[in-house]
């Protein structure tokens, strides 16, 4: 990777700062959060489940939950943030593709690096691996955290977000791990 690839890359990164989290919109949220900063809340909240999993004795690599925090959503430089509502139209199939497509081409420019950030992004992707599954527990927090929010500011249409919460935590195998969070979140 040359300082001119390097350069191109964070660039279109930097996208991520200004792209808004397109979900809040069509509830009606004003001032909604960007794709930055839902990637630094899941990055922080990531970092702490990692510790917290540490801690009771799991064996987990919190540098890689980290790199995988960062990246999960890396592709929404391009597409923006696609939510459900408009996901449920296109064939789960066409999404995954069109996100590798686009993850591999971002990251082809930065040589053995971006080799390995792919891989890391796959990984998450997969939600086979420990850290993986930690990401994916994180990114659901921060998005009940940041809805929480928006209702204490009176935004209403936010239901939707919580209503299968249990049950996406308990595909991921996080139960325990995020219980107390969880119902302390519903308060």
């Amino acid at each position: 990777m040359d300082a001119k690839e390097a350069v191109q890359f964070l660039t279109e990164l930097i996208r991520l700062k200004s792209l808004p989290r397109t979900g809040w919109l069509l509830r009606g949220v004003r001032d909604v959060e960007s794709i930055a900063d839902h990637s630094f809340g899941v990055a922080w909240i990531a970092m702490l489940f990692a510790d917290q999993a540490s801690a009771s004795g799991l064996t987990v690599d919190v540098e890689k939950v980290l790199r995988m925090a960062l990246l999960h959503d890396l592709t929404e430089a391009r597409t923006g943030d696609l939510p459900n509502t408009i996901k449920r139209y296109f064939e789960a199939d066409a999404l995954k593709k069109a996100d590798e497509k686009i993850a591999l081409e971002m990251f082809s420019s930065l040589g053995d690096i971006g080799k390995q950030y792919l891989v890391y992004w796959h990984e998450y992707e997969e939600r086979q691996t420990l850290e993986a599954r930690i990401v994916k527990a994180a990114d659901k927090i921060d998005l009940l955290l940041q809805a929480r929010e928006y209702e204490k500011g009176g935004a209403n249409n936010l239901a939707e977000f919580w209503e299968n919460a249990d049950e996406d935590f308990a595909k991921l195998g996080l139960d325990e791990l995020i219980a107390d969070i969880l119902s302390a979140l519903k308060k």
